[in-house]
């Protein structure tokens, strides 16, 4: 295993020579050409799930490492992209697991996972407004349900509900109606009411 922040330049070495055995070359291209696409959005979301970043890179590439298998077998490739977060998201939950609960916890807070998720440049004539929103941003956001943010989180990094069903492994119809329930309270908190339901 690769130490820690892994940069394309040593995925693709280590794809390369991967690829010098018997089996399919187009698969490490095809594999390097997805890891520098997903590589920070499946790092948001392992850490989203309360892995430290270092944990995080060591599980993307255990993910890319099974995808190079994956493609160099010659099995169904037609969702890559929803095949690369659902393994991602059982590796990082099975990592998750290994570790203590409390230093689980205390890997990434919360409040920088959600700062991703919030606009960082204020304007100066709206930034006691901006602030305000934030603060009722991320209050929703903390009290919502862990399964309810692990959608929001999903569809931020730009997955179909589709995608995020299978990932988290739920139905379609789940996932639809917990992003209306989000996305609803969200906007309540946008426009400054306060109110929550």
């Amino acid at each position: 295993m690769l130490d820690g922040f892994a940069g394309t330049a040593e995925m693709t070495s280590l794809f390369s020579r991967q690829a010098a055995r018997p089996g399919p070359s187009q698969a490490s291209a095809e594999v390097v050409a997805l890891f520098e696409n997903l590589r920070a959005p499946l790092l948001r979301y392992v850490a989203s799930l309360g892995l430290s970043i270092h944990d995080g890179e060591e599980v993307i590439q255990e993910v890319f490492l099974a995808l190079f298998q994956h493609l160099k077998q010659g099995k169904r490739d037609d969702n890559l992209r929803g095949w690369i977060f659902r393994v991602a998201h059982n590796l990082a939950l099975k990592h998750a697991t290994s570790q203590s609960a409390n230093a689980m916890r205390h890997s990434v807070p919360i409040e920088d996972v959600e700062a991703m998720m919030v606009s960082s440049a204020p304007n100066p004539e709206q930034a006691l407004e901006q602030n305000r929103t934030e603060a009722r941003i991320k209050a929703v956001i903390a009290v919502l349900p862990e399964q309810d943010r692990r959608c929001l989180y999903l569809r931020a990094e730009g997955l179909r509900y589709r995608e995020i069903a299978e990932v988290l492994g739920i139905s379609l119809g789940s996932v639809a109606n917990v992003l209306e329930r989000a996305v609803s309270r969200l906007n309540r908190a946008r426009g400054g009411s306060g109110k929550e339901s």
